[in-house]
């Protein structure tokens, strides 16, 4: 049986879900693509299905579709005498640890922005328009109410910091 007929269950189609709404809040899809994708990703039975609604994202796809591919280590011929820690290279780092540069946004502007003007100015100063405006909308619906979902947001910000919108972590 290929990989692609695979059954799937809830946790992967949750997972699925999760991660389409990452893609969202980054601004990379847009409220239509994203209630469509979302909703076929919950109906989705196998892998084949849930494949094609991660085919234009970047990564994080879900991890169950498998590890990324291995790429060959190159080897280096160390010479017969002589200490072979000299002529040896480094060992690369695994993708995983390798560092992720700084935003050059700030997460305490962000999270002060946010506790400040609570309707989403901090998700736009990250780039997050997407999440903006969904913030923005609850607090203009509900006449001001909805501004608690900003404030924590805010105050989430200040404590963990978080991700601008190209994924790459907020300066502290």
């Amino acid at each position: 049986m290929e990989s692609d007929e695979l059954r799937i269950g809830t946790a992967e189609r949750e997972e699925a879900a999760r991660l389409l709404a990452d893609h969202f809040g980054m601004g990379r899809i847009t409220p239509d693509e994203y209630e469509t994708r979302v909703t076929d990703a919950y109906a989705a039975t196998t892998l084949g299905d849930l494949r094609p609604l991660f085919r234009d994202l970047p990564h994080p796809h879900p991890g169950f579709f498998g590890p990324p591919p291995a790429y060959p280590q190159p080897t280096m011929q160390v010479p017969m005498y002589g200490p072979p820690d000299q002529y040896a290279p480094p060992a690369p780092m695994p993708y995983a640890q390798q560092p992720v540069p700084y935003s050059y946004r700030s997460k305490t502007v962000a999270g002060v922005l946010q506790i400040v003007l609570p309707f989403g100015v901090g998700r736009f100063y990250t780039g997050q328009v997407g999440l903006g405006l969904l913030q923005l909308f609850v607090c203009l619906i509900t006449l001001g109410f909805g501004a608690i979902w900003p404030l924590i947001d805010g105050i989430v910000l200040l404590a963990n910091g978080g991700l601008d919108a190209e994924g790459r972590p907020l300066r502290p």
